[in-house]
């Protein structure tokens, strides 16, 4: 049995050549954190450096991300631009093509150097490209993709999230605390306290539990899901919701009104026949529902570069803001 959790997210805005620095320091900061060795932090500096520095030369509107893995002990550095785009990507990841005042030899060095390594860039389209350091020892498995953003202004941030895998079932719990700031933090850590105390429970459960303990505390929304075999389970109370991704379709999931610890209703467990390829997203409001129209159309996309988008493209800054992605393993490279 595993239970992850994983604090929030640092983000970087690449508005002048000092955020390449900044986003070098803050992956081999996030590195150390995790536990990985020197050699792998340094690695780490060099990818976010050659991601930012890209941004800073070639692009606008960008950013990067960087944080712990929700795949085991590890750092990921996500950026995301607004353009120009790259229309040939290949070329670009040939080394030697880098970026002026950065560690490495360009996105050739980064996809090296890192444990997992995907990009996706259209002309007139932007950027988006993920970055996984693990730990050795741990396999490459880039079906899971989260990022965690505080709101704007504050220190901590009032969402929360931890992903369990329970005899190869996985359970996902993501909360909301209500409002923002420490009030909301502390509501949504209690929430993911008793998640992890006892993971595989069942979902309703987990909420009825969950309602008694938020009981002292301003309220959360929380949504969870499991996934087994073909199979999701979901049930929810509050702001958040998500979608499943299919080939040519999706099936939303959504949540009951109320808030967990002042108003419960009834809860209504909700399960989803999953193709055999397939993401799950989950999100809480910060992130807003816009990119849902659209998700159907071509092929499924992989899920940290899904993530990536979401956080950048459709967050809401003055809102705390998390979504997790979980594939199946078949999207697209």
């Amino acid at each position: 049995m595993t239970v992850t959790t994983v604090s929030p997210s640092r983000l970087i805005r690449i508005d002048h050549i000092s955020a390449v620095y900044a986003a070098a320091r803050a992956a081999r900061e996030v590195a150390a954190e995790a536990g990985l060795p020197e050699v792998l932090a340094e690695r780490a500096a060099v990818i976010a450096s050659e991601l930012a520095g890209n941004i800073d030369k070639h692009a606008s509107d960008g950013a990067v991300f960087v944080q712990h893995s929700l795949a085991g002990p590890g750092v990921e550095v996500y950026a995301v631009d607004s353009g120009p785009g790259m229309a040939d990507l290949a070329y670009w990841r040939i080394d030697g093509h880098t970026t002026t005042d950065t560690l490495g030899t360009g996105l050739g060095a980064a996809g090296r150097l890192a444990t997992e390594f995907r990009i996706h860039s259209a002309t007139g389209s932007g950027t988006v490209a993920a970055a996984r350091i693990l730990a050795p020892g741990i396999a490459a498995a880039d079906v899971v993709a989260h990022v965690r953003l505080a709101c704007e202004g504050e220190d901590r941030c009032g969402d929360a999230l931890a992903l369990a895998t329970v005899a190869g079932v996985r359970t996902i719990a993501i909360v909301d605390g209500l409002g923002h700031g420490p009030e909301a933090s502390d509501a949504a850590e209690t929430a993911i306290d008793v998640f992890r105390r006892s993971p595989g429970r069942p979902l309703r459960e987990h909420l009825a539990t969950m309602h008694r303990a938020l009981r002292q505390t301003r309220g959360a929304a929380v949504a969870l899901a499991r996934i087994a075999d073909a199979r999701l389970d979901f049930c929810g109370v509050g702001n958040i919701g998500g979608l499943v991704v299919m080939p040519g379709q999706t099936q939303p999931l959504l949540s009951m009104p109320g808030v967990v610890g002042v108003t419960q209703p009834d809860i209504h467990l909700r399960s989803v026949a999953l193709a055999q390829n397939h993401i799950v997203v989950l999100h809480t409001d910060g992130i807003s529902t816009r990119w849902r129209a659209a998700a159907s159309v071509g092929p499924l996309p992989v899920p940290a570069l899904l993530a990536a988008e979401l956080a950048h493209c459709h967050r809401d800054p003055r809102d705390d803001a998390t979504v997790i992605a979980i594939g199946s393993g078949s999207s697209r490279p």
